[in-house]
């Protein structure tokens, strides 16, 4: 992975995407994308689509989901603290004790989430799960009208973002899921330019909303019309203590991207992308789905008449909390199994499983 590389997955990572909000991210994308892309378009559902060789008879889509999770403000109550309502899937145990951040009119304002101190729960209150809709967030506000000067009902609300590297080429952050994902897509196009030879349409979206239905998926695929879709997401790894691995699959940070096999997936991108992965001398895991996944997958492979579609994925540990770990190395070697994947595809391939 080269510095600009490295340096874009930093600065998405430490940008704000709440789902719906995604704009200050894919201005990020906008200003990377322009020193490689033949073309790049936003539509009017916010989707960044940066494309080479657009022209040629078959295209090619990779989509990483620009959005994360957060939280949307909802009221504010008279002494001045803040509630608010999930943005994608949440576990409200997650939360507590956390330090977060709203993005205001004015900019962006840090805050607290907690509840009653250990010290003053009685024994049924130290049993209960805590609900999300029982936390808050104090900004230090005086009262409702200090709050308000600054705070406004449907302002987006992240954790505290950073990004912080560990051991073993590990790095961990929110956010995790799945900017993962999109720098893979937006580095993938530039590599597979900068290789030279193209034979197809590449697009890669830098897809919008996905963590509240897959919705920039669906309407970003209906507008590039591809013929091979790749969705390119995190998945669970399971290295790490009370997950069954029966279900889950062996998955291992560091063990390589991961292919997903199942009725999501056309078989004939997974062989082509098991031929791309031996052809780079690359070690891949293996995942299976057995119905539609819950990524942009499910989506690509149902819009218009039915697209050749196919998931890639980064193993994350912690998924949808503050710490979201990954391997740099498992990052780096997905954009080149992309890359690869889209130059070994010859003009006149057919995707028809037969």
């Amino acid at each position: 992975m080269d510095k600009s590389a490295q340096e874009f997955f930093q600065k998405i990572l430490e940008t704000p995407s709440p789902s719906g909000y995604e704009q200050p991210v894919q201005n990020i994308v906008r200003k990377y994308a322009a020193d490689f892309a033949d073309d790049i378009r936003t539509d009017l559902h916010g989707n960044v689509i940066a494309s080479c060789n657009a022209d040629a008879p078959l295209r090619v889509m990779y989509a990483g989901h620009a959005d994360q999770i957060g939280l949307i403000v909802s009221h504010i109550n008279d002494n001045g603290y803040i509630y608010t309502n999930t943005i994608g899937g949440w576990d409200p145990q997650q939360l507590i004790g956390q330090r977060m951040t709203i993005y205001t009119a004015s900019g962006p304002v840090p805050a607290v989430i907690a509840r009653k101190p250990i010290h003053l729960l009685d024994q049924d209150e130290r049993k209960q799960v805590v609900k999300q809709k029982d936390l808050w967030l104090d900004i230090g506000a005086k009262n409702k009208e200090e709050a308000a000067e600054t705070v406004a009902v449907g302002d987006a609300v992240t954790l505290q973002l950073g990004y912080q590297e560990m051991r073993n080429n590990l790095a961990n952050s929110p956010g995790m899921d799945d900017k993962t994902g999109l720098w893979v897509a937006v580095e993938a196009l530039r590599r597979a330019k900068q290789r030279g030879s193209l034979k197809v349409g590449l697009f890669a979206a830098a897809t919008v909303q996905e963590e509240i239905g897959l919705r920039g998926a669906i309407t970003s695929a209906y507008g590039i019309h591809p013929h091979v879709g790749i969705a390119i997401d995190v998945t669970h790894a399971t290295d790490c203590p009370t997950i069954d691995k029966t279900q889950e699959g062996d998955i291992k940070l560091g063990g390589g991207p991961v292919i997903h096999r199942g009725p999501n997936m056309n078989p004939h991108v997974v062989d082509r992308l098991r031929s791309a992965a031996k052809a780079k001398e690359m070690a891949i895991q293996w995942a299976a789905d057995g119905r539609g996944t819950g990524t942009d997958a499910n989506a690509i492979q149902l819009a218009r008449g039915g697209v050749a579609a196919g998931l890639v994925s980064i193993p994350n540990r912690y998924m949808h909390s503050a710490v979201e770990m990954i391997s740099l190395d498992d990052l780096d070697q997905a954009a080149d199994l992309l890359a690869e994947f889209a130059l070994r595809i010859e003009t006149g391939a057919d995707f028809t499983p037969r």
